[in-house]
């Protein structure tokens, strides 16, 4: 009888775990993209969320020119520097920073902010900046369909790498144990 009543309350309960809904994939999943220097340590990590082109014209349109993005979607895209480095030759310290971009048909600004956990752009404050940089941007041949970030060994450290739709940038990126001192 014991037997017959523990296996009617186990049934019971794996059908109600079975019968629970779990949402459908993110639209925009979130990713995340790392590197490690050369002593085999973290350098950086990039947390953010990767939109889809979905047969738009995403630069000059979806995302306009001039304007601050989130530098993907949902979340401001967030960035862990885990030891002080050079970016595009100007100095960032180890720490946690949103990471926003002004997207230009030429070049991008990247900017580096203090102000965590936001969601998009639309709190975006300029005064936060710790660094902003300006990136020539490469028209690429083929189209990236949804926005990517990556990172691509140096012998100085690495290139972020961010493309979406026809457009790449790519920020130097260095480890201060290879700046070399003056």
């Amino acid at each position: 009888m014991k037997c017959l009543i523990i296996a009617a309350f186990c049934t019971f309960f794996s059908t109600q775990i079975l019968a629970q809904k779990f949402p459908d994939l993110d639209a925009s999943p979130v990713d995340i993209a790392l590197v490690k220097g050369k002593d085999k340590q973290p350098l950086a990590k990039v947390i953010y969320s990767r939109p889809q082109k979905k047969g738009r014209v995403v630069f000059g349109e979806l995302e306009p020119y001039g304007k601050v993005w989130r530098t993907g979607a949902n979340e401001a895209t967030e960035i862990k520097i885990y030891k002080d480095i050079m970016v595009a030759g100007k100095p960032l310290k180890a720490g946690t920073y949103s990471l926003f971009t002004i997207p230009e048909k030429d070049k991008w600004t990247v900017i580096f902010n203090s102000d965590l956990d936001q969601w998009g752009a639309y709190s975006y404050n300029k005064e936060k900046d710790v660094l902003r940089v300006e990136i020539k941007t490469v028209k690429i041949e083929s189209t990236v369909e949804a926005f990517s970030i990556l990172f691509k060994d140096t012998d100085k450290g690495a290139n972020m790498l961010m493309a979406w739709d026809e457009v790449m940038i790519e920020i130097p990126i260095e480890a201060l144990a290879t700046v070399k001192k003056k």
